[in-house]
């Protein structure tokens, strides 16, 4: 579908990074390839192919939808289903909040096929899950235990000790990186040895995280910020002031953006252009009365699509890349 859109470009000053180019404001009611109503408290996003799985956050379901349909192609009842998902090893893994259990679920039929008991660092579901070294990886304990299931047996093949009060995951660089909530820092863990080999300074109370080729990035919820850290140097390189500060939002990080959600109003979607670590678009939404709209919810990029949940308007904004 084309679509004609209008933007605005305004000038906004940034004294963390002096930033000096232009930055678009946008709609994203109009920028959106498409909008989906999804559910009762659309949160988290897990991208499978093109399409998507989408956790009605503490609605006990998770919705599979995709840009070529108006309805949900799933709806799997999962009691509490909370957390970032994932998808991997043809199956959607996921928790229940309920019991603290993970769920393995067919990606194509949405059959369970496995509930493991693995307990969850975060009582209410604000963490993440991952996806790498033929392992699902998750934080299972506030104490600092990172647990990888093998997908082979849906068995705990391993526990890591990591700093307490861990709750975001990414694996990306032959690594698996951690955000450590209350030290303010990245721990990365080499899944051959299961062995922490770098604990990297981040900005205040880094929650989620996202990895590519090109680096790592967190969005620490107690400052406002993303911190970027390159992989090769183990290193904070860059922070960007998102005005992203207090709890909800997330990240993901495609080849040549990093895309934010914040419970800001004035700040609810933003992307940083990769290159120059600059602010490039903010994504608004406003109510009927023209008034800006608490968005909160998700972020997650796939091939094609970028897929944002809209917690508080219960929708799913499609982009295109």
């Amino acid at each position: 579908m084309y679509k004609l859109t209008c933007y605005l470009i305004l000038l906004l000053p940034f004294s963390s990074n002096a930033q000096k180019d232009s930055i678009r404001i946008i709609d994203i009611n109009k920028a959106a390839y498409k909008v989906i109503s999804v559910g009762v408290k659309p949160d988290f996003i897990a991208i499978d192919g093109n399409d998507a799985w989408v956790v009605d956050d503490h609605q006990s379901r998770v919705i599979k939808i995709s840009p070529d349909s108006e309805v949900p192609l799933l709806i799997v009842p999962i009691p509490e289903a909370c957390t970032a998902p994932i998808v991997g090893f043809k199956a959607l893994w996921v928790m229940s909040c309920t019991g603290k259990i993970l769920y393995r679920i067919d990606h194509t039929s949405g059959i369970v096929l496995a509930k493991i008991a693995t307990g969850m660092a975060e009582p209410n579901g604000e963490m993440s899950l991952a996806v790498g070294d033929g392992s699902v990886w998750l934080l299972s304990d506030s104490a600092g235990v990172l647990i990888r299931v093998d997908p082979k047996t849906n068995t705990v093949q391993a526990k890591i000790t990591v700093l307490p009060n861990s709750y975001g995951l990414a694996f990306g660089h032959h690594s698996i990186w951690v955000t450590n909530y209350q030290n303010n820092s990245v721990q990365r863990i080499n899944p051959k040895t299961n062995k922490v080999v770098a604990t990297i300074a981040a900005g205040s109370k880094p929650r989620f995280i996202t990895a590519t080729n090109k680096g790592v990035w967190t969005l620490n919820q107690g400052d406002g910020t993303v911190s970027e850290i390159d992989p090769k140097l183990n290193k904070l390189v860059a922070t960007i002031d998102v005005k992203a500060i207090g709890s909800g939002g997330d990240i993901a990080a495609g080849l040549d953006k990093v895309y934010v959600v914040s419970t800001n109003p004035l700040r609810p979607v933003q992307t940083i252009d990769v290159r120059t670590n600059l602010i490039e678009t903010i994504y608004l939404q406003k109510t009927a009365d023209g008034k800006m709209a608490k968005t909160d919810g998700a972020v997650r990029i796939s091939g094609k699509y970028i897929y944002i949940s809209g917690y508080f308007s219960k929708k799913i904004w499609i982009l295109k890349k």
